[in-house]
């Protein structure tokens, strides 16, 4: 191994452990007091929770552990929004599970508890997955009531999705665990199955305080919304659990009787280990993102054997396509090459830049792997399509479209991983968020932005030295510098991975060495959902 490899080997495990600290904090909810106050009440945390409802020796795919990070400060801030939740494996099923954590402003709603509560239905849905409530929350965070109650994408959108799924047959399981409280107690009832744990869970549209400005009854919460009561009396849960762990044995056996389903039929063999050591990845990509790498040597690393067919190995260099197996499943990978590449003519393509005849063979390869029934699995790094006139005079946007168009239309399941650059364009173009991926994670290495961060820090220099010449004033040279690390650290700060995950526009951030691990349990779950509409790449012009 040589001096560069070491060093960018050191870059990413630093990367990887400043991932680790930060999940390891995010884990603590409210904070060890809350925790130790959690358990005062006899109740398990939501992580706990989880880690007791899933099987033995099973993953837990964790989505959105980073979302709400660095947001609603004035609040107090909101780890993991408020929520935990993933995919795992309960009773030998996969299974999506979403618990509240009640250490995070008692489980309160925050906007971007909504999003990511939405985002774990549309992956249910998308994948024919059951789905579990682990209900434990106060409802909707009143101060921001404006910015989650009425909007499409707001908290009405989460009992439209359970009306959906049921219609569907998508089964749905909800344990009130804690506090359902107002608008939130409708979910647990709109599931198929709903328990409530002994004198900790209580279910009512309004608590006993409301009851008593509205109507002037007095009565006290266990009364009104206990468990007794609506297992005797309501009839609007269907089991009684003494505790925390009764009520996920519980949860167990009902998902042990669950009927299987048809499968997608995606084709898969026995998994095998790279012959190639994952770990190398570390010291391949360049911790300098203006460096090139061989994006083959990625890939030789995460699938089975090493092996890789590679389609049109001669043509469109800049975008790599050709069939592997991760874990055993046959996949389509569709990846930009970070090379800068030599043609026979002598002339020069840089690497990470998409150009004609790449995005012209990547069209063709993803039609293919629709008509095989392959899953499409794309690894970004990439900094757009090429620009200038050579490009425009050879239809560089009609190639484009063709790409996008074959992409965006694709019936079998795609999956994205974000390992260096995802700029501009190139983000839509290698399956970027907007475009339905079942699964989108990011590496540490990952910035997401619509341009590259010295660009970009450029061109807002110089709108904001246009404007300040409008207002009369100057700026000099000292000042202009300045002014330009000021806006380079903004923008550095917003293309972070961190920044993405916060919002949701990436699933999860993870180990490179856990990309295969992610893909195949992605895969495993787009096989509950077969295909069921054949491949129409649109309009494409020719």
């Amino acid at each position: 191994m040589d001096l560069e490899f070491n060093k960018n080997d050191d870059s990413m495990r630093l990367l990887i452990s400043e991932m680790k600290r930060k999940h390891a904090n995010i884990c603590l909810g409210g904070g060890k007091n809350k925790i130790k106050k959690q358990h005062e009440k006899g109740k398990l945390t939501a992580r706990e929770r989880i880690d007791y409802l899933k099987d033995n020796n099973v993953d837990f795919l964790e989505i959105g552990s980073f979302a709400g990070d660095g947001m609603y400060k004035e609040y107090g801030g909101c780890p993991s929004a408020g929520v935990v939740a993933g995919i795992t494996f309960v009773s030998n099923r996969q299974c999506v599970v979403i618990a509240n954590d009640a250490t995070v402003k008692a489980g309160a709603w925050f906007p971007i508890t909504a999003k990511k509560n939405l985002r774990m239905q549309e992956i249910a849905m998308e994948n024919r997955l059951p789905i579990i409530y682990l209900v434990d929350s106060a409802g909707v965070f009143l101060p921001m009531q404006d910015e989650i109650f009425p909007d499409k994408e707001h908290f009405g959108r989460i009992f439209r999705n359970n009306a959906k799924m049921s219609s569907m047959g998508i089964t749905q399981i909800s344990a009130v665990m804690g506090a359902c409280v107002a608008g939130g107690a409708y979910l647990p009832i709109m599931s198929d199955e709903a328990l409530i744990v002994n004198k900790t869970g209580s279910i009512f549209l309004a608590g006993s305080y409301l009851v008593k400005a509205a109507i002037g009854e007095i009565i006290d919460n266990e009364t009104l919304g206990g468990a007794s009561t609506h297992c005797e009396i309501s009839g609007v849960t269907d089991y009684k659990a003494k505790n925390d762990k009764d009520a996920l044995d519980k949860i167990r056996n009902i998902i042990n009787k669950i009927g299987s389903n048809e499968k997608a039929g995606f084709n898969r063999d026995k998994p095998v280990n790279p012959k190639m050591n994952e770990k190398e990845i570390y010291g391949i990509v360049h911790r300098n993102r203006a460096k090139p790498y061989n994006m083959k040597s990625i890939i030789k690393r995460l699938s089975d054997n090493s092996d890789f067919d590679e389609y049109k190995e001669g043509y469109g260099k800049t975008i790599i396509c050709g069939y592997a197996r991760i874990d055993g499943w046959a996949v389509g990978i569709v990846a930009n090459q970070r090379e800068i590449i030599k043609d026979k003519k002598g002339e020069i393509q840089f690497g990470g830049v998409i150009y004609s005849d790449s995005a012209d063979k990547a069209a063709r390869f993803i039609a293919n792997c629709n008509q095989k029934k392959i899953p499409l699995v794309f690894l970004q790094d990439v900094n757009g399509f090429m620009v200038g006139s050579k490009s425009e005079h050879g239809g560089i946007i009609k190639d484009g479209a063709k790409m996008v168009n074959a992409m965006a239309n694709s019936v079998v399941p795609k999956f994205t991983v974000i390992v260096g650059n995802s700029y501009g364009a190139g983000n839509y173009a290698m399956c970027g968020k907007a475009y339905d991926p079942r699964l989108i994670v990011a590496w540490p290495t990952a910035e997401i932005a619509v341009m590259g961060g010295e660009q970009a820090a450029k061109v807002l220099l110089q709108i904001e030295k246009a404007s300040l010449k409008n207002k009369g004033e100057e700026i000099n040279e000292q000042n202009e510098r300045k002014l330009l690390d000021t806006i380079t650290k903004k923008y550095k700060e917003q293309t972070s991975p961190f920044y993405a995950a916060s919002r949701l526009w990436i699933d999860a951030i993870i180990d490179p060495t856990q990309t295969r691990q992610v893909i195949s349990m992605g895969i495993n779950a787009a096989n509950n959902a077969p295909i069921t509409k054949a491949y129409n790449p649109g309009i494409i012009q020719s």
